[in-house]
């Protein structure tokens, strides 16, 4: 009866307004459709025709008849015609045509509804404080990691089948980088790298052995340690092949952002955007932040500037700031990428030469009509991130709230009296035994889920690789 309660009626309201209310509501479609983006319009045969000056009427002179048929040649015009593309606000109904919208609005609104349920779940686990009852929030977040994973295999699947460029060539050699890249990371102590990886793979080999003895078997693990951060690797790898184009793609958006904007904060805000992945793999380098604010050098004495429980919420908080900031800058991104179009024409202009006026077509066309694609590269690592921190947080036990030293590690004061709070707490020693336990049955509570925690932050690491490799 732990699972149907609460919890399950949040899923089942939740499931309700995807299917009632997020059709005519949607966040994906108020992203692209609030009037703030303008995409560029392809102009027409006929205008390109009064533009070069060949407006006529009847058959053209190049025509040629064979067999009593007539074959056309295709219009071409200078490459430096004087052409001005006009602009228009991307609507409802210019969605339509687009590639991966569908994709892209279903991604986008099942975060929003995994999140109210992770917030509502939270808040519900807050003031409950249940014992027995199976976080089902933690199902929502583990959904919209595979959807989002999904999402990035279905885009580099297409760069796989076309056969005269290069993107396959570039997709196998990031994903042989990062594999050679995670194997030199899972070298490296703990002392430097806070993953927690010989932690997770001890705990979750010592529940597989408890777990063979009661069946009646003898193991010494399912697992040599070896082998798993083997197949780590090869996870690593996929993720980092999956996200290489949407780092390129960021990294020239960054770009043309930067050229775009003329507000000395909006600069500001797409630089730390753009080295935010790299802020947030230094959080989890140990000699650089958590050893520093831990043994700070200001003096003889070494206080700490905060406990380990504050700095793990505040890394937390951080990423999620981040991730807010991400979404901010999507619009400023967004129009940069749709004024690709017409710096296309201007390249064009430089050059000598004529051009049909289908390929004229199709060159501003196609911008548009990758809009979407562009977006779902933009959001897809943004949501793996935001879900891999609140996977994080409630797998790791960890507290959105920044609180001091916890009281109970603290001597008792004998002097108080015996119908105060404090009276129940044991002495020092036996306090520290107290707090032992705790952690060793909160461990406990924790073992099924630690091993794919670990595993899951180090996906957090590999996002934020790609996107350095931009720099």
């Amino acid at each position: 009866m732990g699972v149907i309660g609460i919890q399950l009626v949040v899923t089942m309201v939740m499931t309700s307004v995807m299917q009632k209310i997020i059709p005519h509501y949607s966040l994906a479609r108020w992203l692209l459709c609030n009037g703030s983006l303008r995409w560029y319009q392809h102009p027409t045969e006929e205008e390109l025709r009064i533009l070069a000056g060949k407006q006529q009427k009847g058959r053209s002179k190049k025509d040629r008849k064979y067999n009593g048929h007539i074959e056309s040649k295709p219009l071409t015009i200078p490459k430096d015609i004087d052409l001005h593309l006009e602009t228009k606000s991307v609507t409802e109904m210019d969605t339509l045509a687009l590639h991966y919208f569908p994709e892209y609005q279903w991604l986008v609104d099942f975060t929003v509804a995994a999140t109210v349920v992770y917030l509502v779940t939270e808040v519900y686990y807050n003031f409950m404080k249940p014992t027995q009852e199976m976080n089902i929030s933690l199902v929502w977040c583990l959904l919209v990691l595979s959807f989002a994973i999904k999402v990035l295999f279905s885009l580099t699947t297409h760069y796989f089948k076309v056969k005269d460029g290069g993107e396959r060539s570039v997709c196998v050699t990031f994903g042989f980088f990062f594999f050679v890249k995670a194997m030199a990371v899972l070298i490296v102590t703990e002392n430097y790298l806070e993953f927690g990886l010989e932690t997770g793979f001890t705990n979750f080999s010592d529940s597989a052995m408890q777990f063979l003895e009661k069946q009646g078997l003898e193991s010494q693990g399912p697992v040599s340690k070896l082998t798993f951060k083997f197949f780590l690797a090869i996870f690593c790898s996929l993720i980092g092949a999956f996200l290489t184009f949407p780092g390129l793609r960021l990294a020239q958006m960054h770009l043309d952002a930067l050229n775009l904007a003329t507000e000395k904060i909006t600069q500001t805000l797409l630089h730390i955007n753009f080295l935010a992945p790299l802020f947030m793999v230094l959080l989890w380098v140990k000699p650089i932040t958590k050893d520093y604010i831990m043994n700070p050098p200001l003096g003889k004495e070494s206080v700490p500037l905060m406990t380990e429980a504050t700095f793990d919420t505040l890394r937390l908080w951080l990423i999620i700031l981040l991730c807010a900031l991400r979404l901010a800058m999507m619009r400023s991104h967004l129009q940069a990428y749709l004024n690709l179009a017409q710096k296309c024409v201007h390249q064009m202009k430089k050059e000598a030469g004529r051009i049909s006026t289908v390929e004229l077509q199709k060159m501003v066309a196609r911008v548009f009509y990758y809009l979407c694609v562009i977006a779902l590269q933009y959001v897809a690592p943004l949501v793996m991130l935001l879900h891999t921190t609140l996977l994080l947080k409630t797998l790791g036990n960890h507290s959105w709230g920044i609180y001091p030293e916890s009281i109970s590690t603290l001597p008792v004061d004998t002097s108080l009296p015996s119908n105060s709070v404090y009276h129940e707490l044991p002495s020092a020693d036996g306090n520290m035994k107290l707090f032992l336990q705790k952690n060793v049955l909160k461990e406990n509570y924790f073992l099924v889920f630690s091993l794919h925690l670990r595993i899951l932050k180090y996906c957090v690491y590999n996002y934020s690789a790609v996107f350095v490799a931009g720099l």
